[in-house]
């Protein structure tokens, strides 16, 4: 704890001394969202307006700044989103599982954990009196979100159900409660997205589902001591709460609205409660923090993509992947670029492949027909689709007869080489497309780490060059 105190305490003075007009920073992580899923749901994104797809764009294809991130963690060649979303908050890599904790606490380790925790950018912006959003389409205590606020040996230490009782009595705190109890500047001041099992006790009730309960066994409603710590704050758990919300610069929200993540895009029309699209709660975070003079760091998540591939069902990765191009358009349309840097990246990949010689056009979802090059053609061989996955539960023991299988259909899990209950993350490079303030700090190959620096210094160059 002293190591983050004197670095937040160092870096804050720093700050502050600064001008006061706004710099902004807007990172969008599409989790799982390696190469291979931005060329799919490019083409699939163009297929859908009746284009071959191929030459079609998505909203941060079009960014001026590209690099190659390199993803692993300290103890990992393949990486999980909680060591790389504290790589990119905190810039320092550090462990597989744990968040925004130096690379030397083990998993798992309470007190170790209390004394290396590593401040992030979202804490820092807010303790130097910015404003600060958190956006996600999965849990709001989930990895990535809570990379940004939290500080955890564990990741699954989600709510205080999954910790002992010796953990607590150390002092270390569940994700959903430290959310609540976050002393830098006034706290979060946008939180949008699912999870809200974890702020209920699991005597409460779901407001839309008659067959769920809270999970917090601490008997603590931490959605009302959110409220209680001010008479400016809102909540909503559906889609007509949300549209109460009206961006006004001296309230602050919450809005959960699921028990655990947010539904599918693809699903997202039928939720019963109703819940905004990942560009709707995009553009209200824009809307409410740009109120900031200072300004604003957000966070904006397409946590599901990440969920589709485990489950090797592209369909719904590509549709979320889109989602997310369709909330950098919507911040594109509201952001001034010569003070705001958009950020679009991944924090990981997955093992998905487009392969086969499918010709211009053929649906990415389809089958590959048989090639008209005789030497590539295989008479009497079964189709196979264009994406399939390197392991994963779509794994079959024989190559089956596609040949009468809609393969585009919403629910169609592809095929997996390895047979695993659920489909793995891949190690490869990811990429970081940029534009706006700083953007040509994206460049080349880069340490995920690094990302952090071009964030701080979007947010905070100009006091820099004051005192040159």
């Amino acid at each position: 704890m002293k190591q983050f105190i004197l670095i937040a305490s160092i870096t804050c003075s720093l700050l502050l001394s600064g001008p006061a007009h706004a710099k902004n920073v807007i990172l969008f992580l599409g989790d799982g969202m390696g190469i291979s899923t931005v060329t799919a749901a490019r083409i699939f994104a163009g297929q859908q307006k009746g284009l071959d797809g191929e030459e079609y764009d998505l909203a941060f294809d079009r960014f001026e700044n590209v690099a190659l991130v390199k993803t692993y963690n300290t103890d990992a060649q393949v990486p999980d989103s909680a060591g790389t979303i504290s790589a990119i908050v905190t810039g320092q890599k550090t462990r597989m599982g744990v968040l925004s904790v130096t690379a030397d606490v083990p998993r798992g380790d309470c007190v170790k954990a209390l004394n290396h925790e590593l401040p992030t950018i979202l804490q820092l912006a807010e303790s130097a009196g910015y404003a600060s959003g958190v956006v996600s389409t999965a849990r709001i205590t989930h990895a990535t979100p809570a990379g940004t606020y939290a500080h955890a040996p564990d990741r699954n230490w989600e709510n205080s159900s999954e910790m002992t009782d010796e953990q607590r009595a150390f002092g270390c705190k569940d994700i959903a409660q430290q959310l609540i109890d976050m002393d830098h500047g006034d706290g979060v001041d946008v939180i949008l997205g699912g999870g809200r099992a974890q702020f209920y006790p699991d005597s409460t009730n779901d407001p839309e589902y008659a067959d769920k309960t809270g999970a917090r066994d601490d008997g603590r409603n931490l959605v009302q001591a959110w409220l209680k710590k001010g008479n400016n704050r809102m909540y909503a758990w559906n889609q007509e709460g949300f549209e109460k919300f009206d961006t006004s610069p001296d309230k602050q929200y919450m809005a959960l609205f699921e028990p655990s993540h947010m539904q599918f895009e693809a699903d997202r029309p039928r939720d019963p409660g109703g819940e905004p699209s990942v560009a709707e709660m995009t553009a209200f975070a824009i809307k409410r923090l740009q109120n900031n003079r200072k300004g604003y760091f957000l966070l904006v998540e397409s946590g599901r993509i990440d969920h589709a591939h485990h489950f090797s069902n592209a369909y719904r990765a590509l549709s979320d992947t889109v989602a997310m191009s369709d909330a950098v358009a919507a911040a594109l349309e509201l952001v001034d670029l010569d003070e705001t840097l958009i950020l679009v990246t991944a924090d990981h990949s997955h093992t998905m492949t487009i392969s086969g010689y499918p010709p211009r056009g053929n649906p990415i979802l389809g089958k590959v027909p048989q090639p008209e090059d005789p030497s590539y053609r295989i008479e009497g061989a079964l189709p196979y689709t264009t994406l399939s996955y390197a392991n994963g539960p779509g794994y079959s023991e024989t190559l089956p007869d596609l040949s009468d299988v809609d393969t585009t259909a919403p629910n169609y899990q592809q095929l997996g080489t390895v047979p695993l209950p659920s489909e793995t993350h891949g190690g490869e490079d990811v990429a970081a497309f940029a534009t706006g303030k700083n953007a040509d700090a994206v460049r080349g190959t880069m340490e995920q780490n690094k990302l952090f620096d071009v964030m701080m210094g979007a947010l905070f160059d100009d006091n820099k060059k004051d005192k040159k």
